[in-house]
Formats: structure tokens, sequence, C-alpha cells
């Protein structure tokens, strides 16, 4: 069973930095044509244009996923430019955090826009394309990016927790369906722990802000102590997992759930 991706096209949102632009290198190191989408432009230009100069194929387009037509575009662009699409990876995604008590409806909106409306929209679109009958028509696999505080409670992240939530039973939910229906299509999520990314980085900051932790010292102390494999996460430790997701090593893998997190929500 092989673990490399030759042949594929792979689509992946808010892919300009972080997790997406991990798993967007790794699936074109392993041979995939890669379509990268964000609404960062330059940053990801720089690096379709990097994964290009490592021999692999890529290409950068501006996504907004809570827009339903920008959908269609990136899917059919995919289609036109690769030859197909094989896979999706849902990673686009805001985090905002905040009490309860003090929570905006506006801020609402705004998660569940991008955080749960544009996952089910690339849901809708990624189907159309990739089951029988439709322009890439070989099945597939779609993996989407919720979080750990998708599983557990975290103060100040109640809304981001929500929509995380739905993205976990959204998964499952598509799974069955695309299974019953014959599509050939596999859906699973990954829920990282904390990352070392722009957002890992801000997420710790606002906890300052907010009282939930004294001082940036403190909060980094005391989180890494929930870590019993004695770290946080790379971007990398994410990529590998969606890289087993979108192989053929998964093809009997539907509708679960893959936490990446060092141990975290087992302490």
């Amino acid at each position: 069973m092989k673990q490399n991706l030759s042949g594929k096209v792979a689509y992946v949102s808010g892919a300009a930095s972080g997790i997406g632009a991990a798993i967007a290198r790794v699936f074109a190191a392993e041979g995939a044509s890669v379509l990268l989408g964000d609404v960062q432009v330059e940053r990801g230009e720089t690096v379709a244009a990097h994964i290009r100069e490592q021999g692999g194929r890529a290409l950068f387009i501006h996504h907004d996923v809570s827009d339903e037509r920008q959908w269609e575009s990136a899917l059919a662009c995919a289609v036109e430019e690769f030859g197909g699409m094989d896979l999706l990876v849902n990673n686009a995604g805001i985090e905002q955090t905040g009490l309860l008590a003090d929570v905006e409806l506006a801020d609402i909106n705004k998660l569940l826009a991008v955080n749960v409306a544009g996952v089910i929209l690339g849901h809708k679109h990624a189907i159309r394309t990739m089951r029988p009958g439709g322009s890439a028509g070989k099945g597939g696999s779609i993996i989407n990016l919720s979080s750990v505080a998708g599983l557990i409670g975290t103060p100040a992240l109640g809304v981001y927790s929500a929509t995380k939530g739905a993205v976990r039973l959204l998964s499952k939910a598509a799974a069955v369906e695309c299974g019953r229906l014959g599509y050939g299509i596999r859906v699973n999520s990954i829920h990282p722990g904390l990352v070392d990314t722009d957002m890992g980085v801000k997420l710790v900051d606002d906890f300052v802000g907010l009282g939930v932790f004294a001082d940036r010292e403190t909060a980094l102390r005391q989180m890494l102590e929930t870590y019993p494999i004695g770290r946080t996460g790379v971007p990398g430790d994410i990529a590998g997992t969606a890289l087993f997701l979108a192989s053929e090593q998964s093809s009997w893998i539907t509708g679960t759930e893959i936490v990446v997190d060092g141990g975290m929500t087992i302490s």
C-alpha cells in the first residue's frame, strides 16, 4: 500500500501559513499536484512558489471560504489546471478568544461563517466534483481540521469550541452519507492541540490579556505541563497525519477523529 500521492490532485484551504502551508508542502513532496487557497495572497503565493522551486506542482488562488461562488471557482480550477480532484483539506479557520458573558453577535457570526459554513460549503462542492458523474468522478478523501477545542472545554474559547465541535460531527455525518451513497469519498477530522503557529502564539497572548493566566511565562509553563509528551506541536506533526489520511494506507478509515495533541486530552 502506497504512502505517496503520485497522480493525486489536492486542494488545501488556509494554505498560506502554519498548518495549511505544511500540509501543502508535504502533499506536493509526496507527488500530489496542490492548489493552495487563502485570503493572504502574498504569503500564499510565496508558499506555492517555494513548492515549485522544490520540484513540486502548485498554484495559489485567493479564496474566502465563506463565499460559495469562490468554492465553485476553486474546485473548478483544480480540475482545469491539474486534471482532477482527489483530496480536499478544509484547513481554513479563524480563532477568537472571549468570555461568553462578553461575546458579540457579530463575532459569533464571523466564526460560524468561516469555521462552519466554510467547511460545509467545501464538502458540498468537493462531493459534487469527486463523486461518480462529477467533473473528477473518482472519489477521494476529505480531511477536516478541527481542534482539541472541539473535544474538551477551554475557558475563553466557547464560541470557537462550538465551531470546532460542529466540524467534528459534520465529518462523521458526511462520512456516513458519502459511504452509504457509494461516492467513494472518505471523510475524517484531525484535532490538533497547541501548535507553534501565528494562531498558537496569538492564543497564548489572548489568554494572558483575558486574565486566564497571569503572564506569558506562566501561560507557557502551565500549558506545557498539560502535554505528557513534553512539548507542544509543530505544523509538521499535523501535516504527517493529513498525509496518512490522504494516502491509500488509510483506505478503510472514515468518520474517525485523530487527536494529535501530545497526549494533552488524556492527561
